[in-house]
């Protein structure tokens, strides 16, 4: 048997830290969180959503900011609380020029960038933008519904002619249900006046970093309901339909 290859040096030492997971927001199931100032004791990079889902989270530059439906993005407290999130410390990576790319082509130019596609990937995309389709939630009320539910309520705008970043992770078809399998990546502009999850986009010059990740930490909730809930995964189209992402290759659904 032949020696395994060494690990590319390309590969960042830190891991990508998430706490819960899709398949519990999709079942309702987010009753608790993890405080900000927690989640920035383990990266200055990442995404999350609000309280309750009360809107969608943009960490950039060791700053969490909420973006929210009724107000312009703001600095979150370090008390207030994420049901779910993914931080990392940004590795330093080379920009590539993306050049104009509507979704579908900035996702294949991250795929060529990947290390691999069984490691995790942070994304992030510094430039103008034609348009960024962005959405946030309104926070929930007891009882808490699915995400697919909350989502079909959400709150779209059309951002036009804007500077800005994406900010996001791509992960590989295995976590399905887990995360986002694929591209997942949220916005804010480079005034902090408007960001969100992002829906679909135009590029129109900006440069993109992808760093990889061979470590992955979870955290997982200790609340009633998570506890007592019964987590199942099926219906992949419904994360593809909510969040994005792209939905598991064949192999993967074996």
């Amino acid at each position: 048997m032949n020696p395994p290859a060494p690990v590319s040096t390309e590969v960042s030492s830190g891991a990508v830290t998430q706490f819960a997971v899709l398949d519990a927001l999709l079942a309702g199931v987010y009753e608790s969180g993890l405080p900000v100032g927690t989640a920035l004791g383990h990266g200055d990079f990442g995404i999350g959503c609000c309280d309750r889902l009360g809107g969608e989270v943009v960490i950039l530059d060791g700053v969490a900011y909420a973006c929210t439906v009724d107000a312009p993005p703001h600095v979150m407290a370090d008390t207030d609380i994420l049901p779910f999130a993914d931080v990392c410390v940004e590795p330093s990576a080379a920009p590539t020029p993306t050049g104009p790319a509507d979704l579908t082509g900035l996702t294949s130019l991250v795929e060529a960038a990947v290390v691999s596609r069984n490691l995790f990937h942070s994304v992030r995309v510094d430039g103008l933008f034609r348009s960024v389709r962005v959405r946030a939630t309104r926070r929930e009320h007891f009882p808490l519904r699915p995400l697919a539910d909350v989502a079909g309520e959400q709150v779209e705008t059309v951002l036009t002619d804007v500077a800005g970043t994406l900010v996001g992770f791509w992960a590989p078809s295995i976590y399905q249900g887990i995360a986002v399998a694929g591209l997942h990546v949220h916005f804010l502009s480079a005034d902090r006046r408007a960001g969100g999850h992002v829906l679909d986009l135009a590029v129109q010059d900006a440069a993109l970093r992808v760093g990889a990740f061979a470590r992955f930490t979870l955290l997982l909730p200790t609340d009633p309901a998570f506890l007592a809930a019964e987590l199942t995964h099926d219906d992949d189209h419904r994360i593809v339909a909510v969040e994005g992402g792209a939905a598991p290759e064949p192999d993967a659904q074996r």
